[in-house]
């Protein structure tokens, strides 16, 4: 099998690199492991942002990976979700990609410039239709946006949260499930929770359990792909 293992910054992904053998730099920010003996997990750091994820993406993604699999944290709007959780998304929006008139913002499909089912947009939304494994299926699977700038106004929250109703935002999400629907590539986005979208309180975010459980719970996916 060969993967795609893809994140934002290193920090979101170093956990789980111990449990690979490193063979070769095959690119910026770029690595390639194996795993379980005769398995290939290619390591992809993009950086932060949809602009900077689509162009790795891009430059690196082809038919030849089995699966992509983009692994982060993320906020959550909503707080029936707990800290520290891990979740699938299976859709997302780009919140952000359109125009406003007056008060009101417009998207791109409602100025007529996008179709509602625009491949690979579908019903508005960037849906995962894959066949699911199990360990991705068991997760909470949530609505998620992304957005530019991470949301931190209560104005902005409650706008958003009315047009959008989103369990989670990203930075990026949305940017790799466009690339892996575009090339016909299996992919997950998975994510765990760091904080609560509020205004910005750092004190109440928890990066490391965040850090620490979408890993574990990425290598127990691995491993149950491998295994099958």
């Amino acid at each position: 099998m060969k993967v795609l293992l893809v994140s934002a910054t290193k920090l979101e992904v170093a956990p789980i690199l111990s449990n690979f053998i490193f063979k070769e730099k095959i690119g910026e920010n770029f690595e390639r492991y194996s795993f379980e003996h005769n398995h290939t997990v290619d390591v992809l750091i993009t950086g932060v942002s949809m602009v900077a994820m689509a162009y790795k993406m891009g430059k690196y993604l082809n038919k030849s990976y089995d699966v992509a699999i983009n692994l982060g944290i993320c906020g959550a709007f909503n707080k029936n979700l707990k800290i520290g959780e891990v979740v699938h998304v299976a859709t997302d929006k780009f919140s952000e990609l359109g125009v406003e008139d007056g008060e009101r913002f417009l998207s791109l499909i409602d100025i007529d410039l996008l179709e509602e089912s625009d491949y690979p947009i579908t019903e508005g939304e960037l849906k995962n239709n894959f066949l699911l494994p199990d360990e991705v299926r068991k997760l909470q699977q949530v609505k998620g946006i992304t957005v530019n700038t991470v949301t931190g106004m209560e104005e902005t929250i409650s706008s958003v949260k009315h047009r959008f109703n989103p369990d989670v935002e990203t930075m990026e999400g949305g940017a790799f499930m466009y690339a892996c629907l575009k090339e016909n590539v299996p992919f997950f986005q998975i994510r765990a929770i760091s904080n609560y979208v509020t205004q910005r309180d750092k004190s109440q975010w928890n990066i490391p359990l965040a850090v620490k459980n979408v890993n574990e719970t990425v290598l127990g996916i691995l491993e149950k792909l491998v295994l099958d």
